[in-house]
């Protein structure tokens, strides 16, 4: 509906800034063409970005990064980062270097939201990653996607990487599940990757309640399924999948902190009209990440709000993958970290730490905590505060235990 609106805004845009155009010397036309650039920008479609990974600096050498698929599933893909070197010294430093999966949230974003991550571990890891689907895009065909399904790509993921020498860090979301994954695999006397991190996820959602804990709990179970699952329609791939529409996730996300959001783009718009180019580009590069979201599955989706946020099922010890009981105490040989973000508004203080307690026979030598002062949600894993005061933790726990 807004394709019209947002295509003639970004052609009006344009008519009030090419110097090829009369418009573009009518008195005002600098203010106009901000509006009209505000305007495209909040309408417009935004796709999926680029990880744009494409070389890292180490030991004096430029190391290029290419980006691998390793494996295909209908709603996830494997990648890795591979690092190559033509200096001698660094392919063997990189040869023996830390093997890392970080488990990506499907809860909205697209998997590039861990861009930062990602480039902050390869400079010491070889790294592999999560990238969720988009679930207009898969066919009806390819059959559904439960939160047990999650569980089980995890599993596989752990066993085509190799769990003897791995370190799975999840972030957010994934927490619960990757926790399941390994717990379960524990409970078949199945080799465990040497550690888990886990950052900023809701372990047991009882604990400091957020704006998004009190709307699983004060709404029925039913309202979420007839008030925010909708049909992919026509013109995608996955016409008739069942979804929790990106639109309707990304109108949550903004209504968490409105004036925020209305304040920062009044500001693009003083910003164009200024001419402020290193400022419009900062924030186009911010909401062209922020504003890209994805569809997805209604079973998963529906799952997960009645596991993790009304049922509380892993934290009381009656999370069932199939018909098996989900068992943290059966895990023995995984390292456990857990970091939370002291101002997060999405995972309250104490959930992810509650992990611990579920994980009660690895012994307290192979277990940490840490609370990130200053922090919020998207700080535990992007931005200065990653890179400067978590991402050391995290190294420094892989290699304690590697």
């Amino acid at each position: 509906m807004l394709s019209p609106l947002t295509a003639w805004a970004e052609a009006a845009s344009k008519s009030f800034t090419n110097p090829s155009s009369p418009l573009a010397y009518v008195p005002g036309s600098t203010r106009l063409a901000a509006g009209y650039e505000l305007l495209y920008r909040l309408g417009k479609d935004y796709e999926k970005p680029e990880f744009e990974l494409h070389q890292i600096e180490k030991n004096g050498h430029a190391i290029p990064i290419v980006e691998q698929i390793v494996m295909e599933k209908p709603f996830c893909r494997l990648i890795r980062f591979k690092r190559f070197s033509d200096d001698s010294a660094t392919v063997t430093e990189l040869k023996t270097e830390p093997i890392v999966l970080v488990c990506a949230p499907l809860s909205g974003h697209h998997s590039t939201l861990l861009r930062d991550t990602v480039k902050t571990l390869l400079h010491d890891h070889k790294v592999y990653l999560t990238d969720w689907l988009d679930a207009r895009m898969v066919p009806l065909e390819d059959g559904s996607f439960h939160l047990d399904d999650y569980v089980e790509y995890i599993q596989e993921f752990i066993r085509h990487i190799g769990a003897k020498d791995l370190h799975v860090i999840s972030v957010c979301q994934p927490t619960v599940p990757v926790l399941a994954a390994i717990s379960l695999m524990a409970s078949q006397g199945e080799k465990t990757p040497r550690t888990m991190t886990m950052m900023g996820g809701p372990i047991d959602a009882r604990k400091s309640p957020t704006a998004v804990n009190n709307l699983a709990t004060n709404k029925p179970f039913e309202w979420f399924e007839n008030n925010v699952i909708y049909r992919v329609p026509t013109n995608f791939p996955g016409s008739g999948r069942a979804v929790y529409p990106g639109f309707l996730q990304h109108t949550g996300f903004v209504a968490m902190n409105p004036d925020r959001h209305l304040s920062s783009h009044y500001d693009y718009f003083l910003d164009l009209v200024r001419g402020d180019d290193d400022s419009a580009e900062f924030h186009r590069g911010f909401y062209d990440e922020y504003n890209a979201v994805l569809d997805m599955p209604a079973e998963y989706y529906l799952d997960t709000v009645k596991t993790v946020f009304q049922d509380f099922a892993l934290p009381k010890g009656r999370m069932f993958v199939g018909d098996e009981l989900v068992r943290p105490q059966a895990i023995r040989d995984t390292a456990l970290l857990t970091i939370e973000g002291e101002l997060d508004d999405i995972s309250g203080n104490g959930q992810t730490e509650a992990a611990h307690a579920l994980c009660l026979n690895i012994p307290a030598n192979r277990r940490a905590h840490f609370l990130a002062q200053g922090v919020g949600h998207y700080g535990i894993f992007s931005g200065r505060r990653w890179r400067e005061m978590i991402f050391p933790q995290v190294s420094n726990f892989i290699k304690a235990h590697t």
